[in-house]
């Protein structure tokens, strides 16, 4: 295991026994901070990485999602969407606040978030995300990447990309309308462009 500090955040990364490293992990701990610092995730905060292969998403795809074979990313995230700021591909929810109060996103998320506060130094754990290396690979070679099915590029953006999509999964972003989407499959993208 791999701890990756990039003030806030501390990434952590398991790269599974077998698993060929397609992107160095400093570079996918640069990638899961940039989403998180989209996302508005709570700060200071940790997130995993697990990179394994299809054998293990099958099982925690099965065992999780009701699901038979394996799938390309999960995500496990912890927290409530409250905890993060309101977005399309987020949850549809009521946003109140009293007249006159001020409220930075991330310490309001953070305090509701842990439900109490963290002794002195540690961080709030955000989630984890386990990422299928095998199918990354797989999805790239047939040309099936970019999680609509018909995008040709490298392994290594797939990879960038799943890694990119299980952060936000994470943070409480979803697609299940088209609207919610079209603004992660956007979010991803610009994400992904600035490397």
């Amino acid at each position: 295991m791999a701890f990756i500090y990039l003030r806030p955040w501390r990434v952590d990364l398991t790269a599974r026994p077998g698993v060929p490293r397609l992107v160095a992990l400093a570079a996918l701990a640069r990638t899961i901070v940039s989403a998180l610092e989209a996302a508005g995730a709570p700060s200071p905060a940790s997130i995993g990485l697990i990179l394994a292969d299809d054998a293990e998403l099958a099982g925690l795809n099965a065992t999780h999602m009701g699901k038979h074979g394996p799938t390309d990313v999960l995500s496990f995230p912890l927290l409530p969407t409250d905890s993060f700021p309101t977005h399309t591909g987020g949850p549809k929810r009521a946003v109140t606040v009293a007249a006159g109060a001020r409220t930075s996103a991330g310490a309001a998320g953070a305090a509701g978030a842990a439900g109490f506060a963290l002794p002195p130094g540690r961080r709030l754990h955000l989630g984890d995300i386990v990422v299928s290396v095998e199918r990354a690979i797989d999805q790239a070679e047939a040309g099936r990447g970019g999680q609509t099915g018909d995008v040709r590029w490298s392994a290594a953006d797939e990879l960038r990309l799943l890694v990119t999509h299980g952060t936000l999964h994470v943070c409480g972003w979803d697609h299940a309308d088209s609207a919610d989407e079209t603004a992660m499959r956007a979010l991803e993208q610009r994400l992904l462009a600035r490397g």
